[in-house]
């Protein structure tokens, strides 16, 4: 007779994936945005708002939305003289101003001593008056003494 046939249990294969080095990248990515992330919020003091730049020839007279170092708003159409408004009603004059003189150059000019804030509320409510471009008015910087 034969000899008892023995088999040999074959190893079976797991089937892993091996998590190990997506851990490592994921440390590695995790210490980048650690460091990196501070760094995104730092921000450079600026003094606004004076320029050097020259000023523009205007063919009409601008639209000018004036913010006071209080936060209220004024408006200056064409040569009127400046009035006081909420914002709800500076949006209205605005849009309607804009829709029969689409070409008119509309400039807000924020006091320097005014919330930045409120000065890009001002922006915004131009925005929603659909003036198509806004600027900034800035004073003309002083030139030093030579």
């Amino acid at each position: 007779m034969s000899a008892p046939y023995r088999r040999r249990r074959k190893r079976q294969l797991k089937a892993e994936i091996n998590v190990v080095p997506y851990i490592d990248v994921m440390l590695v990515l995790l210490i980048i945005f650690m460091v990196t992330a501070p760094l995104m919020n730092l921000g450079v003091g600026v003094e606004l708002p004076r320029s050097n730049a020259k000023s523009l020839a205007q063919k009409q007279e601008p639209v000018v939305v004036s913010v006071d170092a209080e936060g209220n708003y004024f408006l200056t159409l064409q040569g009127a003289p400046q009035e006081a408004m909420q914002p709800e009603e500076l949006t209205a004059r605005v849009a309607a101003f804009v829709n029969n003189n689409p070409d008119v150059p509309v400039y807000v000019a924020g006091d320097r001593a005014a919330n930045y804030e409120v000065v890009l509320n001002a922006m915004a409510l131009l925005q929603s008056a659909n003036v198509p471009r806004v600027s900034l008015l800035t004073r003309q910087a002083e030139t030093p003494p030579k």
